[in-house]
């Protein structure tokens, strides 16, 4: 039956504030384990962030890249970039110099907002410095002309008084006086200028290339979707309290932090992520919700000693992707809650598939759920182009409000990646089953050929983790003479378990076929892993096993 009782309030990033805080301005917008915001003071904070980018003279239109963890500053920087038309960069705090210059450069930022709390959990300005030489002996903060990057005019610090290592930076309390010489009107009047499609993010993503893409996402894009269903599916007692586990510049915590702020809900999180501490202010806050997203997150949660399902009485949701066993195990621990999966990636602004309220718990075990309304998929042969039979593995594409609009300066990717029809060419595998659900095959790029079979990484993996001694997998190909390659998987075992590589490898003997079965099996510890910002980089997993 069609829905009619529900309809869509399309807003920018920056709308989506001033509304939540005209509804409930003293209800907590953000909470950290050890401060919180207002939906009054966000919008205050914003504001000031607003006034005194234009009294350094930014204008609309101009990039602005945010570079920090998780803080209430993030928070409002971002929402201050958006009131002002401006587009938002958030930079990946993990980010070296190389990555950093190279961002700064092909974003055109003109203004970069940083913190530089002493003690604080990486030193961004020492990064910075590192990433632009000649920041440190700039003679005006206020009108950089540094060759590293010809369109940056400053640098400015939002908390810390930065010292000396924040030297060629605008400083919290001269970034304070300039914004007060500027009436906040203009903020107001810059915000009611701006348009759903205009741009809102550039998030820049990491993938086979030398370099990050930067996924050009409107406002339309980032706040359609959260908001639909925020306010939806997961607003039952109308004050969400969601938890993201994710760092704030990732698109898999931008996304649920965006639906909160639509739906006036509290958004929890921290400056970095530790089970015990996030399992204290979930229990503390009363979380309705929970987007711990990757396996290592949820596995984190579940193993630690503290973690009490009878302390989460409020939890109704909890959003993951995840193996089967996985899932088995959420059912056990998490009576009751329902686990929710999905499919999305940065280019789609989050997600574009979910799964519904009525899929059976052994659907959930499996599938990622249905497309979401007013988005498109279709699923394709890689080789060919033309359409899959109904069950089979082919490359999944998408279209709709929440598709980038190309990636910042790079027409070559861009025409690579979006087609003339307006198809997002993901570059994951995935097949659809008879009633619509969708079922993760691996990326495109994870699909091993051994000897001529394709075999999808994710598939053994899966696999190798329902091994009880098994906490992580992670499945690459290894050249070989013979078979082109064959797989070898990298293994973190579960605390206090533990399994010889023969052992393993006997496991799957027999249970999948022998094309499949690894190989080798190199062993992990929790923080060997190389990572990119929430995933393991699976680039650096294959330079491993390059000779010598």
């Amino acid at each position: 039956m069609t829905d009619l009782d529900y309809y869509n309030e399309v807003s920018t990033i920056g709308d989506l504030l001033v509304r939540a805080t005209r509804l409930h301005p003293q209800r907590d917008a953000i909470i950290f384990p050890d401060s919180r915001k207002s939906y009054e003071q966000l919008l205050k904070d914003a504001v000031e962030v607003g006034r005194g980018l234009l009294a350094l003279g930014v204008r609309p239109g101009e990039n602005i890249g945010v570079l920090a963890a998780n803080c209430p500053e993030f928070a409002a920087a971002l929402f201050g970039i958006s009131l002002l038309g401006c587009v938002a960069v958030p930079l990946n705090a993990r980010h070296k110099n190389s990555e950093l210059a190279f961002i700064i450069e092909n974003a055109q930022l003109t203004t970069l907002l940083t913190t530089a709390d002493e003690g604080q959990y990486v030193d961004f300005c020492a990064v910075l410095r590192s990433a632009l030489p000649s920041l440190a002996d700039a003679a005006d903060a206020t009108c950089l002309a540094l060759p590293e990057a010809p369109l940056l005019r400053r640098v400015v610090l939002l908390r810390g008084a930065g010292g000396t290592s924040g030297a060629g930076c605008v400083g919290m309390a001269r970034f304070a006086d300039l914004a007060a010489q500027v009436d906040a009107s203009l903020v107001e009047q810059a915000r009611q200028a701006v348009r759903l499609r205009d741009p809102a993010l550039i998030i820049y993503t990491s993938g086979t290339t030398a370099n990050p893409k930067g996924c050009v996402l409107s406002h339309e894009a980032v706040t359609r979707g959260p908001a639909e269903r925020s306010r939806k599916r997961l607003c039952a007692d109308g004050h969400p309290v969601t938890w993201g586990a994710g760092p704030l510049f990732h698109i898999g915590s931008m996304a649920p932090f965006i639906g909160t702020i639509a739906a006036a809900g509290s958004y929890l999180t921290d400056t970095y992520f530790d089970p015990g501490r996030a399992l204290a202010l979930m229990a503390r806050e009363g979380v309705t919700n929970a987007w711990p997203w990757f396996p290592a997150v949820v596995q984190g949660l579940l193993d630690h000693p503290s973690f009490d399902a009878a302390a989460l009485p409020a939890l109704r949701h909890l959003i993951v992707i995840g193996p089967p066993a996985l899932i088995e195990r959420i059912f056990r621990q998490l009576p009751g809650v329902e686990v929710v999966q999905g499919c999305g990636m940065t280019e789609t602004a989050g997600i574009f598939a979910l799964s519904a309220p009525d899929t059976p718990d052994a659907l959930r075990v499996t599938s990622q759920g249905k497309v979401v309304p007013g988005m498109q998929i279709r699923i394709i042969d890689p080789d060919s182009g033309a359409p899959v039979a109904p069950g089979q593995v082919g490359e999944i594409q998408v279209r709709g409000y929440c598709v980038m609009e190309g990636y910042y300066r790079d027409p070559a990717k861009t025409a690579a990646t979006l087609d003339a029809d307006g198809w997002l060419h993901t570059g994951d595998l995935y097949r659809q089953a008879a009633d619509g659900n969708l079922m993760f095959q691996g990326r495109l790029k994870d699909m091993l050929k051994v000897g001529g079979e394709n075999v999808a990484a994710v598939e053994v993996e899966a696999f190798l983790c329902e091994h009880p001694a098994v906490r992580l997998a992670e499945v690459v190909g290894k050249p070989d003479a013979r078979l082109d390659e064959v797989p070898v998987a990298f293994v973190e075992l579960r605390p206090g378990h533990s399994v010889d590589a023969a052992a393993l490898i006997d496991f799957c003997k027999g249970r999948i076929a022998s094309y499949k079965v690894p190989r080798e099996i190199h062993f992990m510890q929790q923080q060997e892993w190389p990572m990119s910002a929430t995933k393991v980089d699976k680039r650096a997993l294959r330079a491993r096993l390059a000779p010598a």
